[in-house]
């Protein structure tokens, strides 16, 4: 008779098991490339991107969890979609492969940016409007099958009605900052005292909170404040800049884009306002995160000191953007699963995720028609919504994701080569 293993001895995976998980860690990095080079439109067309590939097709997690996650990057600072995506990538393989996640998401726009701060005295702005002014109309029509789909999965209670109809109408009549954070916190309270209505889970894991990242986080926010303020690199300065408007902005690029105008532009003339403005129409007509704008500024703001420094300043912002919502979610997702445990923490998803909704309800309108009294920054015409021809790609777009036999980058091409063949 052999001997039993010890209870408290772990046997490792077996290699078929590592093999297979690290098969399909490469396969969910070459989706992730996918997605970072045609997902266009914002963070609520990525939503309904990651919803066609991650979620119904690929099934590396279900629409419940995607939706947590969503709504969990949604309280905090920093790019919403891009927290999205590296958390799913931590759930899949740990850090190492949430940080690959991060990297080859952001890595075309960054690239894209970049290039666009080098060689902006050489672009030529109204072919590259005349390319993608059909691009933004299909993006209203994946932001309209996110609000559906999203909908569909977590509005079944007259409660979640109210809350997604009072989200959509506060979301869309007051573009403050604070103004989403806030619906999300009072959305989980409004559902909180529905948690008796739960089963009680008996055998609960501790909780365990780790607070490295959370530290590391507030350690570069405190130092950087304090280089930027003593020193006159302008590089270190950067850095402070975006790591501090990474690190308190809620709400997306819309709202980031008035800060980094007031910030760059107004206050430190870094760059003109139709140099700022055409950085960002191309953060709108091209994929990935628009928190990429922050390497395009980086740039401009270091052109003084040649193409290298163009370079230096172009990797310094998109590192201090991009660097505290990743730290952040970090810290977050590594104990939320255990938070989730507890029934108040449980209840509060319905009424987060059903507040999430309206505020994806709330984007497909004012993506195809942004308010009269937007920001100053806003360009004439940003979305193109004066050509007859928007109305029918916004319905096509919707309809053919719902018909569910395209993938998605072959309607973004198709509107591309459009804009190409249209006069």
């Amino acid at each position: 008779m052999q001997p039993s293993e010890p209870a408290d001895v772990k046997l490792a995976p077996p290699p078929k098991r590592l093999r297979a998980k690290r098969v399909r860690g490469i396969i969910f990095l070459k989706d992730v490339a996918v997605l970072g080079c045609t997902a266009f439109g914002g963070p609520q067309a990525h939503t309904a991107m990651m919803l066609r590939l991650l979620v119904d097709k690929r099934r590396y997690l279900t629409s419940a969890e995607l939706l947590e996650l969503m709504a969990l990057c949604q309280v905090l600072p920093g790019p919403g979609s891009t927290q999205t995506i590296t958390a799913i990538g931590f759930r899949l393989g740990g850090p190492n492969l949430a940080y690959l996640t991060l990297l080859i998401w952001m890595l075309p726009s960054v690239l894209l940016m970049t290039a666009a701060a080098l060689s902006l005295n050489y672009l030529d702005k109204d072919l590259v409007a005349r390319l993608v002014r059909f691009v933004q109309p299909v993006a209203v029509g994946f932001v309209a099958y996110s609000a559906y789909k999203i909908a569909e999965k977590v509005i079944h209670t007259k409660t979640s009605v109210a809350l997604l109809v009072i989200a959509a109408l506060v979301a869309y009549f007051f573009q403050l900052p604070w103004v989403l954070p806030l619906l999300l916190v009072g959305g989980g309270l409004v559902t909180t005292f529905r948690y008796r209505k739960l089963p009680q889970i008996t055998d609960k894991e501790p909780l365990r909170v780790e607070w490295a990242n959370f530290a590391l986080w507030l350690g570069v926010f405190l130092l950087a404040a304090l280089l930027g303020h003593y020193t006159r690199e302008l590089p270190v300065r950067l850095f402070e800049n975006f790591y501090r408007n990474g690190s308190l902005v809620f709400g997306g690029g819309q709202v980031l884009a008035p800060l980094l105008y007031a910030e760059f532009v107004e206050f430190k003339q870094y760059l003109s306002g139709p140099e700022f403005l055409s950085g960002y129409g191309l953060t709108q007509a091209l994929p990935g995160p628009n928190f990429s704008i922050a390497a395009y500024i980086g740039a401009l703001a270091m052109r003084d000191y040649g193409t290298t420094g163009q370079l230096v300043g172009a990797l310094v912002g998109a590192v201090g953007i991009f660097m505290p919502g990743t730290l952040l979610i970090f810290f977050l997702i590594r104990f939320w699963d255990q938070l989730k445990q507890y029934r108040v923490v449980k209840a509060s998803l319905e009424g987060i995720n059903a507040v999430s909704a309206g505020l994806v309800v709330a984007a497909t309108f004012l993506l195809y028609h942004p308010l009269p009294d937007g920001p100053v920054w806003h360009m004439p015409g940003r979305y193109g919504v004066d050509l007859p021809l928007n109305p029918l790609l916004v319905g096509a777009t919707f309809l053919v994701l719902l018909w569910d036999r395209l993938p998605s980058y072959v309607l973004v091409l198709g509107a591309i080569l459009l804009g190409a063949l249209l006069p």
